[in-house]
């Protein structure tokens, strides 16, 4: 009895072992106060990951160019950009591969009480902008506000570029008559209690885009995707179940809600309601409609944001069965 206890215990082991082998490691770099933050860390505590073969490892950076420098040198397997990044790189030569995250975009908001109601009541204002000139976010605001009401955005208005938090509070102070954020940022603005004058997702709609189109997203290099395509399509899959679970699950933010930021309820309701606004469809990325946005960067960022691209570079997106 003892030698087949002891036999048992020898062949659970190797079991364990060899179970755990299979588990493969994915670097995950990412900003360390960045939203993706939320995903991840739900998708780990939940065991999302190793439920479909893989053991996330979170690999928090001071910011985006750290991340990217650390997946080009092979230091990170995964990184979180936006497609259009990825459609310069696949032109440049380099096999990237992108799978939606999140199509949450940001906009342009004003004081309660500024007089300000459409972008052509801007002329003369200062607007914060989050980035630099190539901002998407402001590059499709122009194009909006050239299309709808004939006004030049850029020579109508002074712009301050800055980072993200800096804009926040000079838009809360008012140093700044109009600002564009990101998403989350906006969120805590309009908690603030700043009103929306201009949403990106609306100005697309104006442009011909499709604002459901999906902006960021984690990417990976197309070798893992030949080499381990269960590994890629295993992130996919947590992904999606953590969208799921926060996109119905209460008590899963109250979890999250320490590592949100939120100062107030406002905040942070408005953070999980942004959040669960841009969780993209499941299924695939309509290519058409992202040759359409890639077709308006050309034409606004030219070479110094799409690089050599001009045309949708074929495999920039993980599809179902690729």
């Amino acid at each position: 009895m003892f030698f087949k206890t002891l036999i048992g215990a020898v062949a659970a082991a190797v079991l364990t072992t060899a179970a755990w082998a299979e588990t493969q490691a994915l670097r995950v770099s990412v900003l360390k106060f960045g939203t993706v933050n939320w995903e991840l860390n739900t998708i780990k505590h939940h065991g999302f990951d190793a439920a479909h073969g893989f053991d996330l490892q979170v690999q928090g950076v001071a910011g985006g160019s750290a991340a990217k420098v650390a997946f080009q040198g092979g230091e990170a397997d995964v990184i979180v950009s936006d497609w259009l990044w990825v459609a310069r790189q696949r032109a440049a030569g380099k096999d990237y591969v992108f799978i939606p995250y999140s199509k949450a975009v940001g906009g342009m908001m004003v004081p309660k009480e500024s007089p300000a109601q459409s972008i052509a009541d801007l002329s003369g204002s200062k607007i914060g902008i989050a980035g630099g000139p190539l901002d998407k976010s402001w590059l499709i605001l122009r194009a909006y506000a050239a299309h709808t009401a004939g006004i030049d955005l850029e020579a109508t208005t002074e712009q301050v570029f800055a980072a993200p938090p800096l804009i926040f509070k000079s838009a809360l102070s008012g140093e700044v008559g109009a600002a564009i954020n990101f998403w989350h940022f906006l969120a805590k603005m309009e908690a603030s209690g700043m009103r929306k004058l201009v949403d990106v997702a609306e100005a697309a709609t104006a442009l011909g885009l499709d604002p459901d189109t999906p902006l960021l997203g984690y990417v990976v290099k197309g070798e893992m995707l030949r080499e381990t395509p269960a590994l890629v399509h295993g992130l996919a899959a947590a992904s999606r179940d953590a969208k799921d679970l926060l996109a119905s699950n209460e008590a899963e933010w109250d979890r999250l809600r320490d590592q949100m930021n939120a100062k107030t309820d406002a905040q942070f309701d408005a953070l999980k309601a942004g959040f669960r606004a841009g969780i993209p469809e499941a299924g695939p990325v309509d290519e058409e409609a992202a040759a359409r946005m890639l077709a308006l960067m050309v034409e606004l960022g030219g070479e110094d944001l799409v690089g050599s691209a001009r045309t949708l570079p074929a495999g920039t997106f993980l599809q179902p069965g690729s």
